[in-house]
């Protein structure tokens, strides 16, 4: 998307004009920038974000420390992959994980 707005000191501009944007300028603007947010937003959730997390990132997701991550491995509660000496965790077992271990407390 080319740039369609400059911020000048004396106002915003439209489309590389001379002339003061108008309220029509604004709401072209506000659609195209809608619509770009949209396809961002589409894009990331297509590819699913990341899938495969390494241990720091799990650590730092469930606010966990290392030995409880190896504890969550040993037990089978936490599935993981190993690739050479570097082991990498599925998001959506991670998600599992907190679905499982989630509680409801009564009033």
């Amino acid at each position: 998307m080319d740039t369609l707005y400059k911020i000048q000191p004396i106002g915003l501009r439209f489309n590389g004009t001379n002339r003061p944007a108008t309220i029509a300028d604004l709401h072209q603007l506000r659609e195209e920038l809608v619509f770009e947010i949209g396809n961002l937003l589409r894009s990331q959730s297509s590819a699913g974000g990341k899938q495969w997390v390494k241990s720091y990132e799990v650590r730092k997701i469930l606010h966990i420390s290392p030995g409880t991550l190896q504890t969550l491995r040993n037990n089978g509660n936490l599935p993981f992959a190993r690739i050479g000496g570097i082991l990498y965790y599925d998001m959506e077992d991670i998600n599992n994980l907190l679905i499982k271990s989630k509680t409801v407390r009564e009033l």
